[in-house]
């Protein structure tokens, strides 16, 4: 029986990789500015091509510069070869990746770029290799060993290729200034459009929102929280300023001191925690609950403290926020 520990192997193969990272990360020099600087003038997309594990590493580059706001896809090179050459034009680059530079399928991608001025991007560990030598803008990974030993499937490699292409990314993304807003509209769903949502995205507005004035008597409140059904009313003054907040604990608190004859101003909680329009809603979020005195409504406010919305807690929570 074969003596084998997978902790050891695990370990094993992980060094490897960070010892391929780290050559990696001192080999980015000139070359990959000027790749970059050259992105930033191509008014078309990026076209990302590989084959095998390379083409795989080569979706999610161009999924991930898709989703940070650099026009990007992928083509599969035998594709390309059989009419979706067509798909790229002089106002793209194309980024093309082999560990060997020498995988037969690019030839004719090859050949189109250089034939109709694509600007060409090679990824490649091998500097002398067909691509490299016919690539305007060189990208040459170190030649780690992979990780697999005797059978050198690719591990290592795809690794490099996988954190040179997350590279290229931010630093685009960085060039341009792109920010949480913008990344938000390329995703909307899930986990990270809930994370990156603003305050105004989710807010109730409007006639949904329950407002009354500071003179009214509390019998008028108790209509308002009843029909609204948010647990409060927001108090404000004669000129829209909210002033005040009053929830079910402060009706709890008021219960014996003849409540409904009392006017809003007398029973109201002053200066009550808001947020803005913009402030995003994972903000919003640890604004109601930091701290001893959590809440579980958020007025929104604007820059003159009037209401534009309201937020409640369970609003948050079903948008997928923790």
């Amino acid at each position: 029986m074969i003596d084998f520990d997978p902790v050891a192997s695990a370990r094993r193969v992980i060094a490897l990789e960070r010892d391929g990272l780290d050559a990696l990360l001192h080999s980015v020099d000139g070359a990959f500015s000027a790749t970059i600087e050259r992105l930033r003038q191509v008014k078309g997309r990026l076209i990302c091509s590989g084959v095998g594990k390379s083409g795989h590493v080569a979706r999610k580059i161009a999924a991930t510069l898709a989703s940070t706001g650099t026009l990007a896809y992928y083509v599969h090179p035998t594709e390309a070869s059989h009419g979706d050459l067509g798909m790229i034009t002089p106002d793209d680059a194309v980024l093309a990746l082999s560990k060997s530079g020498e995988t037969r399928e690019l030839g004719d991608l090859i050949a189109y770029c250089r034939r109709f001025s694509v600007p060409l991007i090679g990824m490649t560990t091998q500097a002398e290799s067909t691509l490299a030598r016919a690539a305007d803008y060189k990208l040459i990974l170190p030649d780690a060993p992979e990780a697999c030993g005797e059978t050198s499937a690719p591990t290592t490699s795809t690794t490099l290729m996988m954190a040179l292409g997350d590279a290229l990314a931010i630093a685009l993304l960085e060039h341009r200034g792109f920010t949480a807003s913008d990344f938000k509209t390329f995703h909307p769903g899930g986990a990270l459009g809930a994370a990156l949502a603003t305050a105004g995205d989710i807010m109730h507005r409007g006639e949904e929102m329950p407002l009354i004035a500071r003179t009214a008597p509390m019998s008028d409140v108790l209509i308002e929280m009843t029909v609204k059904s948010f647990g409060c009313a927001g108090i404000v003054d004669e000129d829209e300023h909210l002033v005040g907040i009053i929830t079910d604990g402060d009706l709890r608190r008021h219960m014996g001191d003849a409540l409904v004859e009392q006017s809003a101003q007398a029973i109201m909680t002053a200066d009550p925690k808001t947020g803005t329009p913009g402030m995003l809603a994972a903000d919003a979020l640890r604004e109601m609950t930091a701290g001893k005195a959590k809440i579980m409504q958020l007025f929104i406010v604007d820059a003159d403290n009037r209401p534009q919305g309201i937020l409640h807690l369970h609003d948050l929570l079903r948008a997928g926020l923790k």
